[in-house]
């Protein structure tokens, strides 16, 4: 049963979605929406099985809470995959029956682009409804703005640990080299910094060559030789079968949910590693969706990632000071954020929450 699932953790609402005309099969996952409506993106992909897209979805909407507490953004928690193989199931008509499927769920949903989808892609969702961002019209494609915050959270974590040479004469590893990795890369290069990478699709892999990138087989990149470690794609890599084999002494990358169990914090921590919580450093998508919600901007969508250098730094330096993990310690953020949320609703008249819910988006 759902209730027994390893990764349900009291999610609000779970719906699973299928179009037989369009071959669409999705699954939506709420998991809260104590700090306003749940936002998250569509990840398009070709699950081996339903178990495992369920337990994805779960695994997503849940780090999304944590995501929206710890970056301070008045939204909840929420995922949503497709599953299926872009390159062949995605069409108008399937985009058009998930809009539909979101517009359904009245605003408690905020859909926008991730893994297998576009900007354009997201314009013909938001054909259906307006509970849709990310899109070619609007605030575009958000890797550029997850890239600079996942940057400024390396950039934190080197200071952290080295001192204010930072990354002056560090070697970073990058597992993943597409949208948000490839941007991280390059940023990197440009301030000095040699890159080591890895991605299975060809023609990212040349593009990352060309521009100095030095490739590593991806079945051996999580065991480079590096300073940092940063996974951008997939997540559960680090497990207790592959923090053995980290060699860096930091991992701070783009993917959700790199930990494969909570219990891998701590044995990076026992084994040396410094590792910055992903939901802290992946933060630059969901400051970029903003825009257009609310009447925000560009500028302010940056004028918020400008807060994830400090507050990186702010957490790594807590967590030092308490001898706990920075996934302890932003986890407390998180748990202390959504209690003084909770409080208020419990506070308020159920119009008063419409009401507020309602400015959020």
């Amino acid at each position: 049963m759902l209730f027994d699932h390893p990764e349900f953790d009291a999610h609000e609402l779970v719906q699973f979605v299928e179009d037989e005309p369009s071959g669409l099969r999705a699954i939506i996952a709420l998991h809260s929406t104590t700090l306003g409506p749940a936002a998250g993106g569509i990840r398009f992909h070709p699950y081996p099985s339903e178990t495992l897209a369920l337990t994805d979805v779960l695994r997503l909407s849940r780090a999304m809470t944590a995501k929206m507490a710890f970056g301070e953004v008045p939204m909840g928690g929420g995922k949503s995959v497709i599953i299926g193989d872009p390159r062949s199931l995605k069409s108008v008509d399937l985009l058009h029956a998930f809009g539909r499927a979101v517009d359904r769920l009245g605003g408690r949903y905020i859909c926008g682009e991730d893994m297998g989808m576009t900007p354009e892609d997201m314009d013909v969702v938001a054909t259906e409804t307006r509970w849709a961002t990310g899109r070619a019209s609007g605030s575009g494609d958000t890797s550029p703005l997850t890239a600079v915050t996942v940057f400024d959270a390396v950039r934190a974590a080197a200071i952290h640990l080295w001192g204010p040479a930072g990354l002056e004469g560090r070697v970073v590893a990058v597992q993943g080299l597409g949208a948000v990795g490839g941007k991280l890369a390059r940023r990197l290069v440009e301030v000095g910094v040699r890159v080591v990478g890895s991605d299975p699709d060809p023609a990212r892999a040349a593009e990352a060559a060309a521009r100095g990138i030095t490739l590593v087989d991806p079945g051996e990149i999580l065991a480079a030789e590096c300073d940092i470690l940063a996974p951008c794609a997939f997540g559960g890599v680090l497990s207790a079968e592959t923090i053995p084999t980290i060699r860096a002494e930091v991992v701070c990358g783009a993917a959700n949910n790199q930990l494969a169990t909570s219990k891998d914090a701590d044995r990076l921590a026992e084994a040396g590693i410094l590792y910055v919580p992903d939901y802290a450093a992946n933060i630059g998508g969901v400051y970029s969706g903003v825009i257009g919600l609310k009447g925000k901007t560009a500028a302010d969508a940056q004028a918020l990632a400008d807060r994830v250098f400090p507050r990186v730094l702010d957490l790594l330096d807590e967590a030092t000071r308490l001898a706990i993990t920075p996934s302890e310690a932003a986890d407390r953020v998180v748990a202390d954020r959504l209690r003084a949320g909770s409080a208020w609703v419990a506070r308020q008249s159920p119009s008063a929450v419409r009401r507020a819910r309602r400015a959020s988006t």
